[in-house]
């Protein structure tokens, strides 16, 4: 058809072809002359969405001949390279930069560089951009602030948030919420963490920004960390106006500081102030984690429909959260069954939590097989894997099992911790191999915890070995001057030891520092409410009664030839008011109280704060047995499933 053209055609003037000969002139002029093709007339517009597309290298090639990059282009690219972990290109950004005129100078590209280089763990690079700054605005040093937090430089961030005041920078909520932040990086221990945050704390108080809404989360997160619920409580009570994030770090609060039923009500609050307010992803890891820390099973089946309804179960995190609830309540089978079906999307959190689901039940070779075939489907232990699984091996008693994992922990890449020498120590200490246990900890590459010690405390507890007691507690009440638990455990020992002198003076100790010991506190759910039962205080159900049935229990138990276990009462009194002092422990008041509100059959499920006691053991066996009932209790350390007059853990615990 173009043949049949009229040939005349060929030879008419057109305008438009007649302009474009001579530009073509000049650009095949340029092409010699240069040899490089120029950038394309919208070449910002391509560097940003090839960045946008992860095509970086294209992108930087691109910048090179750019001859008048815009700011927006710049931006892209430094946030490509920081998601992308691309150094070299962000180096590269950051050269250009300084030999731009229009935009060396620029403070908003100065936030953006430093954000860059903290991504990419480059610190000396972004302080030196903070340094050559001309103009150091608000945001330029609130980058800097970040930078520093995240990098755990906490001392020098909180050093930089006071030259703001003295060089008369005003700060503004996002430079508190860092400073905060900061506090938290700036030390390892308690006290002056603590005392870095009421500093910032009030003086955000005298320049108003105390109840900014960004700036009194981050108070509530940083007290729920130190552990000072108090306080969280009430900056959360001041705040003015809350949003999810603010419910939520509060929820988490109570969840991350033993007060599990405190993050339930408060996560049923939240759902009744505002209609309007959704709970997100992380509201719902909390409160799952709460119902597992109270065994508030029926909580968390409602948790369950809420997310099915409201489409949480997309969620890997939540899916395992829910899954750890579930096995953390006592229901090992629900929480394989959604271990399955996440299927190809689980994660190493998820493998994590089937592990250590197997380990509190005290199935520790189901555990190692677990973690045998997460290998085998190509996913890298982790730090956590290895604590998991130790731990079930420890419950299990499958010291050899342990030490060939201990030893492997360096083919994974994975450096032993403390946590994991604690768990080695508590296998072998448990087994009864302490000397070989305080072998271990003296071959320590680092610095014994007051885990590692804790746990060879608590191994001489249960085989009454005086002299490795007092050496853990020669150390461990140095580095844990305020923890009662550990002049409560060593006084044990030795009354069991019929060292009643010694017991006297760690009586005189805890006395003269004002050291009182944690009271045993368990919590059963029972018709979708929590009840909690402690030996100190018990407001719920009425008292005597349920010691009048639990007496009539032990009374069935002495005509079969059972003795209480006084032993473990330290007050010099009467034996007949000792044995009323085990009447009163908590587990006991809990087991009493469902058995008279729950349904025949109906399995009782408890959860305690502390380890279980003997005494408590064998009256839990005794009563499954002459009730017929099924009791379930979580302890400290792991699961006890009673039934007729068998636990689970085989008496080793």
């Amino acid at each position: 058809m173009f043949a049949s053209a009229p040939a005349g055609s060929l030879h008419l003037s057109h305008p438009a072809f007649g302009a474009r000969r001579p530009r073509l002139a000049r650009c095949r002029s340029s092409l010699s002359s240069s040899g490089a093709a120029p950038p394309p007339a919208n070449a910002n517009h391509l560097i940003q969405t090839l960045c946008a597309s992860g095509r970086l290298s294209r992108a930087a090639a691109l910048l090179q001949g750019l001859p008048a990059p815009t700011q927006r282009t710049y931006e892209s690219l430094l946030q490509a390279a920081a998601r992308a972990g691309d150094a070299a290109l962000a180096a590269a950004v950051h050269r250009r930069l300084e030999a731009d005129p229009v935009f060396r100078s620029d403070p908003f590209l100065s936030t953006r560089l430093i954000d860059a280089y903290a991504a990419l763990g480059a610190l000396p690079a972004a302080r030196q951009v903070f340094d050559e700054a001309p103009d150091k605005n608000i945001f330029v040093w609130n980058a800097l602030l970040k930078a520093l937090a995240l990098a755990d430089h906490g001392d020098e961030a909180l050093a930089r948030l006071a030259d703001m005041g003295r060089l008369g920078v005003p700060v503004d909520s996002y430079s508190y919420t860092l400073g905060l932040k900061a506090c938290i990086a700036a030390s390892a221990s308690h006290a002056p963490a603590s005392a870095r945050v009421r500093e910032v704390h009030a003086h955000a108080i005298r320049r108003g920004y105390a109840l900014h809404m960004h700036v009194a989360t981050t108070l509530i997160d940083c007290y729920a960390k130190l552990g000072i619920v108090g306080y969280a409580e009430n900056v959360f009570a001041a705040m003015p106006e809350r949003n999810v994030v603010s419910w939520s770090a509060m929820i988490a609060c109570y969840a991350k500081n033993e007060r599990p039923a405190d993050a339930i009500e408060l996560f049923k609050d939240m759902l009744a102030s505002d209609a309007d307010l959704v709970p997100n992803s992380i509201t719902i890891v909390s409160v799952l984690n709460a119902c597992a820390g109270v065994n508030a099973l029926g909580h968390g089946k409602l948790l369950h429909a809420y997310i099915l309804r409201r489409g949480f179960d997309s969620l890997v995190s939540v899916l395992n959260a829910l899954m750890a609830m579930y096995m953390r309540c006592g229901c090992l089978e629900v929480g394989r069954h959604i271990f399955n079906w996440i299927g190809r999307r689980r994660d190493v959190v998820s493998w994590n939590s089937l592990i250590s689901g197997y380990g509190m039940h005290g199935f520790g070779r189901e555990a190692i097989q677990v973690f045998e075939k997460m290998v085998q489907v190509g996913l890298s232990p982790s730090i956590i894997t290895f604590i998991s699984v130790l731990g079930a091996c420890s419950h299990a008693g499958l010291v050899d099992e342990g030490k060939k994992l201990f030893e492997s922990m360096t083919d994974y890449s994975v450096k032993p911790r403390a946590e994991h020498y604690a768990c080695m120590v508590d296998l072998l200490g448990r087994a009864g191999q302490l000397d070989e246990a305080v072998e271990l900890i003296q071959s320590m590459h680092i610095e014994p915890s007051p885990q590692v010690w804790g746990a060879l405390l608590g191994a001489c507890r249960i085989h009454g070995h005086v002299e490795y007691a007092e050496m853990a507690c020669s150390r461990l009440f140095d580095l844990e001057p305020r923890n009662a638990g550990n002049y409560v455990l060593l006084a044990d020992i030795y009354s069991r030891a019929k060292l009643q002198d010694q017991v006297a003076v760690l009586k005189e100790l805890l006395e003269e520092h004002g050291l009182e010991k944690v009271p045993g506190c368990s919590w059963m759910e029972v018709n979708k409410k929590i009840y909690s039962f402690t030996s100190v205080d018990n407001k719920n159900p009425p008292v005597e009664q349920l010691q009048a049935l639990i007496g009539e229990f032990v009374a069935q138990m002495k005509n079969e030839g059972y003795v209480p276990d006084t032993e473990i009462v330290m007050y010099d009194i009467e034996e007949e008011e000792k044995e009323r002092i085990l009447l009163g422990h908590s587990e006991k008041l809990a087991v009493a109280f469902g058995l008279i509100n729950t349904h025949s059959g109906e399995v009782i499920r408890i959860t305690k704060n502390l380890r279980l006691c003997e005494d408590c053991h064998s009256v839990t066996k005794f009563i499954s047995r002459f009730t017929e009932r099924e009791i379930v209790v979580k302890d400290v350390n792991r699961f006890h499933h009673f039934r007729d007059g068998i636990c689970s853990c085989g008496d080793y615990w």
